[in-house]
């Protein structure tokens, strides 16, 4: 699945979800590369309700959102 990712520095974000909700290969499309793939690997295997829990309220610096939120936004657009 491809995210288009608003107000952060990665303009996209793709992944999959499996058929047990679990996230897999994660990809930041852009953004600050050590970072996006550190998030990109804590998240492997998670289950996607518990990732979106525990980044839909990061914030970067004065930007009202980050690359984690916007993924635990993709997640949610991905299990409606």
């Amino acid at each position: 699945m491809m995210y288009k990712a608003k107000g952060v520095c990665a303009q996209a974000i793709e992944f999959e979800i499996d058929d047990n909700k679990k996230v897999h290969n994660v990809n930041f499309i852009g953004g600050c590369s050590g970072n996006t793939q550190g998030v990109s690997k804590l998240v492997e295997g998670m289950d996607a309700e518990e990732v979106i829990s525990r980044l839909e309220n990061i914030k970067c610096g004065s930007k009202p959102t980050s690359c984690p939120q916007q993924l635990a936004f993709a997640l949610k657009e991905a299990l409606a």
